[in-house]
């Protein structure tokens, strides 16, 4: 039997850390989360995740630890305020390892990236089922134009190669 769940955007979202500068948080209340996970016999077949951060609303959970980096600078929001994700395959090795490949953009750049998926299923109070992705990846900022320069520096340590981005997606029937 094959069942169809859909994201579950107030109960997403993402992380965006890096080294010496920027950690931010962007909720799922602002933020768009789309997509869809195929189920057979409760066996993952398919999964399909997309997702839009809007990194220039202000009204969002964002939090910003840096006197000398702001988000907005770095990802130069005015320009290029969305940074946005959508798989094209998911390989299930096991139980606990998975991955997620898809296109990311960041600056109206796109590259592939491989995702490593954490699959948690809980069942809520109300007797249905929920599952959660938790997506993790190491992106290189330079492959994305997130080149540092002068300003980008934090008591003369420049930033970080790695931007961390950990999103947390969950679907429910």
């Amino acid at each position: 039997m094959k069942t169809k769940w859909k994201v579950n955007s107030k109960q997403s979202d993402v992380l965006i850390r890096m080294r010496h500068s920027i950690i931010a948080y962007l909720g799922g209340t602002i933020n768009t989360f789309q997509g869809h996970a195929d189920f057979n016999n409760n066996e993952i077949e398919d999964a399909t995740i997309a997702f839009s951060l809007d990194v220039k609303n202000r009204e969002s959970k964002l939090e910003q630890f840096s006197n000398y980096l702001k988000l907005n600078d770095f990802f130069d929001v005015n320009k290029y305020p969305t940074i946005s994700f959508k798989s094209t395959s998911f390989q299930k090795v096991n139980k606990n390892i998975n991955f997620l490949k898809g296109d990311l953009t960041i600056k109206d750049i796109t590259k592939t990236v491989e995702l490593d998926v954490e699959l948690i299923e809980t069942e809520a109070l109300d007797g249905n089922k929920k599952v959660a992705f938790e997506l993790t990846a190491d992106i290189n900022r330079k492959d994305f134009g997130l080149a540092s320069n002068s300003f980008h520096s934090n008591n003369g340590l420049t930033t970080g190669q790695d931007i961390k981005l950990v999103a947390n997606v969950e679907f429910s029937i």
